[in-house]
């Protein structure tokens, strides 16, 4: 059964529409974002080709209108496919989840094998959030899925696990961007347990009340809100509890860029760019960047012993 549980202060009209999320390349190159130098990134637009810099000339806070259609028609970020954007859809199209089961093990007292179908047993919610990604543009989407917190629980965590290690799947014939030697695949993320419990964070299943699409992480993907795009490591095929805190896979390749923690601070900039603003799919101008991407009053709490410029 679904419930309608939506994310704090995300009105409908912030929604980025299905075809604007799923299409981005028209936008992109209306708005002079190809320039640039091939570099290193995490979850989408390279921030080195924005032909300004990334906090210029920020927008006033300003109410938030749907993402006209044609403004975006056709851009995908998922290095498992390939590097170049605008070949992620067409060669993630013959891409097989069927059948799917992610193996869930480590420090639990219940480890298994679930198959897709049993996941979709777990309560399915409604869930608008704000995806923030690391290199300064930002887009509202409405998931559906379920609390990752139920997964974990059933496992029944011993005391020792400390942090959840997610692993995506390895499969170079269906996923020819793996063939890449400069990443250290198959693609691995990680959640403090208490973040993996918080009950905003999600296991996707669905955008737009439809089956992820293959170029977004079908079957199965995770949203964090809070934390910056990368850390949506998109395919899962195992989870893992650890004690000691799991390597990820752009904190491994660039720890100076790439925190662990990867929480949306406007505080704390990229080594290349400025974090105070962002620019919404859609629209032309910046608006600033909200600490823990809006969430601040749900989580901040697990954050107050640690200084956020140095835990980034």
């Amino acid at each position: 059964m679904r419930k309608n549980t939506a994310a704090p202060s995300i009105s409908a009209s912030e929604i980025t529409p299905k075809a604007v999320y799923l299409s981005r390349r028209d936008f992109i190159k209306s708005a002079g974002l190809l320039a640039g130098i091939s570099a290193l990134a995490a979850c989408g637009i390279r921030a080195e080709a924005v032909g300004e810099p990334p906090d210029a000339n920020p927008a006033k806070p300003a109410a938030d209108e749907p993402t006209p259609y044609y403004s975006i028609t056709g851009y995908n970020n998922y290095y498992e496919f390939s590097t170049d954007k605008e070949s992620v859809a067409p060669l993630s199209q013959g891409f097989s989840t069927d059948p799917w089961s992610v193996e869930v093990g480590g420090l639990v007292h219940k480890p298994g094998t679930f198959p897709l179908e049993e996941l979709l047993e777990f309560e399915q919610v409604d869930r608008a959030y704000r995806l923030r990604c690391v290199e300064g543009w930002s887009m509202v989407i409405p998931w559906q899925g379920f609390e990752l917190g139920r997964l974990i629980a059933a496992v029944e965590p011993m005391t020792s696990a400390r942090y959840v290690r997610f692993t995506a799947l390895m499969d170079s014939d269906q996923m020819p961007g793996q063939r890449n030697t400069l990443f250290p695949w198959p693609y691995n993320e990680g959640l403090r347990l208490d973040e993996a419990y918080h009950s905003l964070t999600l296991i996707a299943t669905s955008l737009y009340g439809e089956p992820l699409p293959n170029q977004n992480g079908a079957p199965l993907r995770l949203v964090v809100p809070w934390k910056y795009g990368f850390k949506s490591i998109k395919a899962i095929v195992r989870i893992d509890l650890t004690e000691e805190q799991p390597p990820t896979l752009w904190n491994t390749i660039a720890p100076h860029e790439y925190g662990f923690y990867a929480n949306v601070n406007p505080f704390v900039d990229h080594p290349r760019w400025s974090q105070a603003s962002e620019r919404r799919i859609g629209e032309l101008t910046r608006r600033p960047t909200l600490l823990f991407n809006g969430y601040e009053a749900e989580v901040a709490s697990m954050y107050s012993d640690m200084d956020l410029s140095v835990d980034y």
